[in-house]
């Protein structure tokens, strides 16, 4: 059917232009201090200025090519940022970024993670790849931020999941991994520092369900799928203080209005696919059904021919 490819595609190009937005909009430096103070422990007592003061540089959103060990000295690494080894493939970042705590008169440094994915479950376990995205942001420091044998040198890494649309049982949840010590027989010396490498942390969000006072509301109001824009805005003015400027107001709207049409066009799509079927078993004319799919017979016909095993 000539304008089934066409609807496709345009679905397609919509539902991309959306994850676009959303990873935009996470990119954002007050977005990313909230999300930092909700759910890193390490800036948890820290007010949201201080955190601002943490994060390197300007947040770059755009394809940028990271290496093993290769890090940027001056600029957040944005959307699309890679890490690439030989004979291993390329692992995308939706987000990449360094951060630094305040410790005296040095600094600690993190790497930090954030990916968003609409699917909870896209035929593995999300936890798994956070846990293998922390540990290639490990291995990349070899050359810049270690060298061999300074294993001490090593920075930890968080790799930060929000989880949309989780099942009903999971709701607004936030799960947290990582490498503890345990002791079968004492007497290694404890030093938290030493391993304390990596942490993994998985955020679902579920608009059915209570939210947690301790859940990172942020998220949900960024997110949701009830909320206007107009309403979003007023929310993150209000309620966080973060000024619609920047492009964040704008990109806000576009990303809602995006949400919007791709459940327009799902819906369209039922409709398409409900009127097929009822051709094809009979259930009304060819001559009605083809007139609602805005095609002629002869169409309908020929795409039932050789469509029908797939109906």
């Amino acid at each position: 059917m000539k304008t089934e490819v066409a609807r496709d595609l345009n679905l397609a190009s919509q539902k991309v232009q959306f994850d676009t937005y959303c990873k935009r909009i996470l990119g954002n430096k007050y977005i990313l201090a909230w999300l930092l103070k909700d759910t890193v422990k390490e800036f948890s007592k820290m007010a949201i200025e201080k955190i601002l003061e943490c994060i390197e540089g300007e947040i770059e959103i755009g394809k940028t090519a990271v290496n093993p060990g290769e890090t940027n000295q001056e600029k957040i690494t944005g959307i699309s940022t890679e890490d690439t080894v030989p004979e291993e493939g390329t692992v995308y970042y939706d987000l990449r970024f360094f951060a630094y705590l305040p410790n005296g008169e040095e600094r600690i440094k993190l790497i930090i993670n954030v990916e968003a994915q609409k699917s909870f479950w896209p035929g593995y376990e999300l936890v798994s790849r956070g846990i293998f995205y922390g540990a290639r942001m490990i291995s990349a420091q070899l050359g810049t931020e270690f060298q061999i044998p300074n294993y001490n040198d090593i920075k930890k890494v968080y790799s930060i999941w929000i989880c949309m649309n989780t099942p009903q049982y999971i709701g607004n949840a936030v799960s947290e991994y990582h490498i503890v010590k345990e002791d079968p027989i004492p007497g290694f010396p404890e030093r938290k520092k030493a391993y304390d490498k990596l942490e993994v942390i998985m955020i679902g969000l579920n608009e059915n369900t209570d939210i947690p006072d301790e859940f990172p509301e942020i998220l949900s109001t960024c997110f949701s799928r009830k909320l206007t824009s107009k309403e979003k805005i007023e929310r993150l003015e209000k309620d966080y203080h973060i000024l619609m400027n920047h492009g964040l107001g704008e990109e806000m709207k576009i990303m809602c209005n995006l949400s919007e049409a791709i459940e327009e066009m799902g819906i369209e799509q039922g409709k398409i696919e409900a009127y097929l079927e009822m051709a094809e078993e009979g259930l009304i004319p060819i001559s009605i059904a083809a007139q609602k799919l805005k095609i002629t017979e002869s169409e309908l016909r020929s795409y039932l021919k050789n469509h029908a095993d797939h109906l």
